[in-house]
């Protein structure tokens, strides 16, 4: 089992897929941001919906309020990243209409 290099500080997946668009068995290249979050739901087959949550600042009111979005993923067979698992992404190119990153590491179980 071949392993390529992501260019990122995470850990290779211990099992083997054989997924054309998995950043580590396949031949799909990771660029631009990268992101923490949860594991919203993965309705359809290979795809996750990841929710991050962050504080944005109002400079009027000094405060910082919180918010969070939802981002879809790709989840290859090798991470299989199930509903409530902490989660890195990273940006690769389109996939999809929605879909713009690619599930990189699995840092959590289900809480």
């Amino acid at each position: 089992m071949v392993v390529r290099n992501t260019g990122l500080d995470v850990k290779p997946p211990k099992t083997g897929c054989n997924d054309p668009l998995c950043p580590f068995h396949g031949h799909l290249s990771v660029r631009g941001r990268v992101f923490e979050g949860t594991v919203a739901g993965s309705r359809s087959p290979k795809t996750v919906s990841v929710e991050r949550a962050y504080l944005h600042y109002y400079t009027k009111y000094s405060r910082y309020e919180r918010r969070r979005s939802k981002t879809l993923a790709h989840n290859p067979p090798c991470i299989s990243a199930a509903e409530g698992d902490k989660v890195t992404i990273a940006e690769c190119r389109p996939l999809s209409k929605e879909v713009t990153f690619v599930v990189v590491e699995k840092t959590g179980g289900a809480a």
